[in-house]
């Protein structure tokens, strides 16, 4: 189970606009919080205080505990709007969370033991990760908030699937129940050396070639000097 992750939040009477506006301007980020029966509740939250949180990678994946006063509210983020060029949060969205429903999340996928398996000790080997997250459904309580893909094994022309992934109780990846064409590759062992032999081979050839382009121009270039005597000889006769 992912840990709990805490952020105070307040209800906000303002909106619109204006009202949005200064609450940025006193350091305040608005948001609306919506999802199940209840109707949409509009928020404030301390705008450092999210912008910490946001340089976490459970603050987009984790189901979160928004406290609001003393009532504790489970969200998922669903929408997050940031300024252009500055490093401000500008609005955000929360969906709701039931403790008895399944929710479908992205869950980030963390790689391990890439360098120690036989293909990261394979010199010239290019290993590459095809997919960084992935869709999974299970309840709240189940929800990962990561998980891990283990590469010890990997061997050159090794193909690592969805289907591959061992998954933690209670999860399941719903794109594998679509069948075949949606399992799709997240890691890719090959050898680098195959794609540098054709490119090192049409240098080779293009080196001879580039160096009988001079010996040609310097040719063509002397001709027309010899020939210009014999033509002044004929208009002396």
């Amino acid at each position: 189970m992912a840990t709990q992750h805490e952020i105070p939040a307040e209800l906000r009477t303002d909106e619109g606009k204006g009202a949005s506006r200064r609450l940025r301007h006193s350091g305040k980020i608005p948001a609306i919080l919506y999802g199940s029966t209840e109707g949409p509740v509009s928020l404030q939250f301390d705008h450092n205080t999210v912008l910490l949180a946001s340089h976490n990678e459970w603050f987009y994946f984790s189901i979160l505990d928004l406290k609001i006063g003393d009532t504790p509210q489970r969200v998922l983020l669903r929408d997050m709007q940031r300024h252009p060029f500055k490093m401000q949060i500008l609005h955000l969205d929360f969906l709701r969370v039931s403790e008895n429903e399944p929710v479908r999340v992205r869950v980030p996928l963390h790689f391990v033991n890439q360098l120690t398996s036989p293909a990261g000790k394979t010199a010239s080997s290019v290993i590459t990760h095809e997919l960084n997250e992935v869709v999974v459904s299970c309840l709240p309580k189940d929800l990962p908030e990561f998980i891990e893909v283990d590469l010890g094994e990997l061997k050159i022309g090794d193909i690592v699937h969805l289907s591959s992934v061992k998954l933690p109780p209670g999860v399941t990846i719903p794109a594998l129940r679509l069948g075949k064409l949606h399992d799709l590759a997240i890691a890719i062992a090959k050898m680098a050396r195959a794609e540098e032999e054709p490119a090192a081979a049409a240098d080779a050839a293009a080196a001879p070639a580039a160096k009988a382009a001079p010996a040609k121009a310097a040719a063509k270039a002397a001709a027309p000097a010899k020939a210009a005597p014999a033509k002044a000889a004929d208009k002396k006769k």
